[in-house]
């Protein structure tokens, strides 16, 4: 029986990707804290990644009933968007504890019940291996963790024929993209220090975020990937042309075309006034 675990499984690309599976003959195991709509050959358990204890009760059953996953693919992950002198500590936390160390607690209770040759496939972004835009930093750094983390992972796991690889997809069409167009507006309405930068931020977010793709091509990825015998480490889906030419610049002149164009229309507010 071909076997994977699937966390966040209840989300747009999580759910779509549980579907794309079972079609290649897969029982998904499907881990969220929120159960999706019935679905066969799916097997849900609710599962909070930031609670120790809720996982190990999901292991300790699954195990009891003898599965071996040929991958655990990670999925669960929230995003935030807010300046990072702004943040309150406890969502500065909260990014990191779910983004980097849910990923750290799935893995370390469940690679024993990987199969010999399985894999594990950690979702990042492309946003983990740029410099993030003002005000995306706190996404950025947790993800630029988890990709650090998930090399760090292949080296140990290729001893015991474990593969691991990465995904960096852009931007999806999922709750996940529409909760950041919500935190967007929150923080355009909440900051104090950078009101009319985020004005101009909005504008530049809703460019990128229009040339999304559906989940459902992600799912096709990941289910290629569980497919091939060896994979690439690292898989890119959807990148950001405009933030793929910015990244090649020097870094003085990544923030300096940074600040010309978030203070272009503060300033124009401000000669209008006179």
């Amino acid at each position: 029986m071909k076997a994977v675990l699937i966390t966040g499984a209840s989300g747009g690309i999580g759910f779509a990707t549980a579907k794309q599976l079972i079609s290649q003959g897969y029982e998904v195991y499907g881990f969220d804290i929120k159960e999706p709509s019935p679905l066969e050959h799916f097997h849900y358990y609710q599962v909070n990644i930031r609670d120790s204890k809720s996982i190990e009760y999901a292991f300790n059953q699954i195990k009891q009933i003898g599965v071996k996953f040929d991958a655990i693919i990670h999925l669960a992950g929230i995003y935030d968007l807010n300046s990072l002198i702004e943040m309150s500590e406890e969502d500065f936390i909260r990014s990191y504890d779910i983004n980097l160390f849910g990923v750290y607690r799935i893995n370390k209770c469940f690679v024993p019940l990987l199969d010999k040759k399985g894999k594990v496939v950690i979702t990042t972004s492309e946003l983990a291996t740029i410099d993030p835009l003002p005000f995306t930093g706190i996404y950025g750094i947790t993800k630029a963790a988890l990709d650090k983390y998930a090399y760090s992972l292949r080296m140990e796991l290729q001893l015991l024929g474990h593969q691991v690889v990465v995904v960096r997809p852009g931007a999806i069409d999922t709750g996940l993209l529409n909760i950041s167009l919500v935190k967007l507006q929150d923080f355009k309405q909440n900051t104090v220090i950078f009101k009319e930068h985020a004005t101009k931020f909005d504008e530049i977010v809703n460019s990128v975020e229009s040339k999304k793709i559906p989940p459902e091509k992600l799912a096709k990825l990941f289910g290629k990937i569980l497919s091939k015998k060896k994979n690439k480490f690292v898989y890119k889906i959807n990148r950001n042309f405009l933030l793929k030419v910015l990244n090649f610049l020097p870094d003085r002149f990544q923030t300096w075309v940074i600040k010309k164009i978030l203070t272009k229309k503060a300033k124009k507010k401000n000669d209008g006034s006179k």
